[in-house]
């Protein structure tokens, strides 16, 4: 320290550098000890607001002897559910560290930060100038026992833990994110399951039989059909079951790839994941099932070759959990850019819809442990993404009748081919991006639309040329695409590119656009399973004890996943592997 104290540095003085010195040495003392820093209050009730999704968020913070000891929320406009998994997640965050500053919730980054922000706006005036705290970070150990353990809690890991439950066996959830939901949260589009009751009342034959053909044929047929024949069967037992918890899937729409409507979705066409998702947790809870969020699994426990549990992180803390059978239900890579981008060089530095912890941590740990995976390299882009943002706009918004078109004002494909289809084109147009183009029509057909709205995603406009002017393309070939295909609306046929649903015409002011472009969707490959959710092995056998559903499994969705399919995916099978793991407890 005497040398640094000696020299010169701009003309500072020997004290203040003495001073900075000690300041160092503090600091890296408070690192190395697991000490922190925080600011002093003063006592009293705080209130505060912040601008949020749909509206303002209110709080009252309450400081007691010097310390954050509550938080209340005394008015969220944001939806149910997910914004209060949010809230819950980031006031205890908030209570623990007492400091505003904390790490948002994943999946619900504007309530987070809203309650962030409405939270600092209330300690302005409580916070003690220059006086702080310091408090120690303890490592500390905890371990768990239980019959199934469940790592995820997205769609498929929440239906494996209720299914498990519900068949008798005592059931642990962790889950690395604050709130649960993964990507299941953010689906748009629907369910897809063929021959149910709400299809039959609305007119729509469908069959088991066409839904096979069709998730066959856009997986371009190197799909598992053992798997792909249990998707397709047990889709519609699917509904029925989330049905009969409560979830509202009565609207049935068309998406890309199926030849009959068979998307189920809340009433109005509202997004599907959001109401699963809030069924599935509400299930959770009714239950008393256990549930830690913020926990990350980090490998798992193998005796004699059959796996009996997981190691995890919480924070700081670090936790064993002995388990009879464990399901993964941890998603799939999309958000891990260097894993894809290693796997297909093409899509380095692409955007993704999944959400940030989609890193394929499940798919690590079971490979650690010799399991075997397959159609690792088959990755989904999906083609309607929000260029910077990656937010997606549903497939149902062109199954309900939008329509693409480039920077000439023209169509240059069926919207509803499939994804990797529709990507491709796009990518070939001018500027590597397109234009959804719809009107009021659509967008009273389609209630996830105001959602979009309310972000500010959309360039609206009166006609077709004023649209046009704002979007800076030529407006008499827009408003030519835009007749053309109305008139083939009008013949129930489309003679440029044999789109096979033609729902409604584009004739109703106002018009609307959002420019989208391809993003990484969704990896079709993963962890190999038999029929009963088992691992397997690089031999092909079981590997005893685990368990496997949703997104981090391969062979159900071959080349190319068809929009709609997953949510009936993670629901399908994570009952079975539930189902499946809690026998094996027996």
């Amino acid at each position: 320290m005497s040398e640094i104290i000696s020299c010169n540095l701009g003309g500072m003085s020997v004290k203040k550098i003495k001073w900075l010195s000690l300041f160092m040495v503090v600091t890296l003392l408070i690192i190395s000890l697991g000490l922190s820093t925080t600011a002093a209050y003063k006592d009293g009730t705080y209130e505060g607001s912040a601008p949020s999704m749909a509206g303002t968020l209110k709080v009252k913070v309450t400081v007691k002897d010097g310390e954050i000891t509550k938080i209340d929320v005394v008015d969220n406009p944001d939806t149910p559910i997910l914004s209060d998994m949010a809230i819950e997640h980031v006031n205890e965050a908030i209570l623990k560290d007492q400091n505003w500053n904390v790490d948002s919730a994943s999946g619900a980054t504007v309530t987070s930060t809203a309650l962030k922000q409405a939270v600092k706006t209330a300690l302005a005036g409580a916070v003690v100038e220059g006086v702080t705290k310091t408090s120690k970070n303890v490592v500390t150990k905890k371990s768990y026992e239980t019959d199934v353990l469940v790592v995820g809690a997205g769609g498929a890991g929440l239906s494996a833990a209720i299914t498990a439950h519900d068949t008798g066996a005592k059931v642990l959830v962790i889950e690395k994110m604050p709130i649960v939901g993964g990507n299941t949260i953010r689906a748009e589009g629907g369910l897809n399951a063929a021959g149910t009751q709400l299809q039959k009342a609305k007119g729509i034959e469908d069959s088991a039989e066409l839904f096979y053909e069709d998730t066959m044929k856009g997986g371009k047929n190197i799909n598992q059909p053992d798997l792909v024949k249990i998707l397709t069967t047990e889709a519609k037992l699917a509904v029925d079951w989330l049905t009969g918890l409560g979830a509202d899937l009565s609207d049935v729409g068309q998406l890309a790839g199926a030849a009959k409507p068979r998307a189920h979705r809340p009433t109005g066409g509202f997004p599907v994941g959001s109401e699963v998702i809030k069924t599935l947790y509400k299930s959770l809870k009714d239950r008393n099932i256990e549930l830690l969020t913020s926990t990350k699994a980090t490998e798992l426990i193998v005796n004699n070759g059959k796996v009996i549990g997981a190691k995890a992180l919480q924070g700081s803390n670090e936790i064993t959990i002995k388990a009879k059978a464990v399901v993964i239900a941890t998603g799939g890579f999309g958000a891990n850019n260097d894993l894809v981008a290693s796997i297909k060089p093409a899509l380095k530095g692409f955007g993704t819809t999944n959400h940030t912890g989609a890193t394929g941590d499940g798919i690590n740990m079971a490979k650690a442990i010799g399991a075997s995976l397959i159609d690792i390299d088959q990755i989904q882009t999906h083609p309607t993404v929000v260029p910077g943002n990656g937010i997606m706009i549903t497939e149902a918004v062109r199954g309900n009748g939008a329509i693409l078109v480039n920077r000439e004002g023209q169509r240059f494909i069926s919207e509803l081919e499939t994804r990797d289809v529709v990507s491709e084109a796009i990518l070939k147009q001018t500027g590597k991006t397109a234009f959804l183009i719809f009107e009021q029509n659509v967008r009273e057909s389609l209630k996830t639309i105001e959602s979009y709205i309310k972000q500010g995603l959309l360039v609206t406009a009166e006609t077709p040329e004023e649209l046009a002017k704002k979007l800076n393309i030529n407006g008499n070939d827009l408003v030519k695409t835009i007749d053309r295909y109305n008139s083939f609306v009008t013949a129930g046929k489309d003679s440029d590119f044999k789109r096979n649903n033609l729902p409604r015409k584009l004739d109703k002011p106002g018009f609307y656009a959002i420019e989208v472009g391809p993003a990484v969707h969704h990896t079709m490959g993963g962890l190999k399973i038999n029929t009963k959710t088992q691992v397997l092995n690089e031999k092909g056998t079981v590997i005893p004890g685990i368990y496997a559903a949703g997104e981090v499994v391969g062979g159900v969705h071959g080349a190319n996943r068809l929009g709609g399919n997953a949510v009936a995916d993670i629901v399908v099978f994570g009952r079975i592997a539930g189902s499946e793991a809690a026998a094996a407890v027996k």
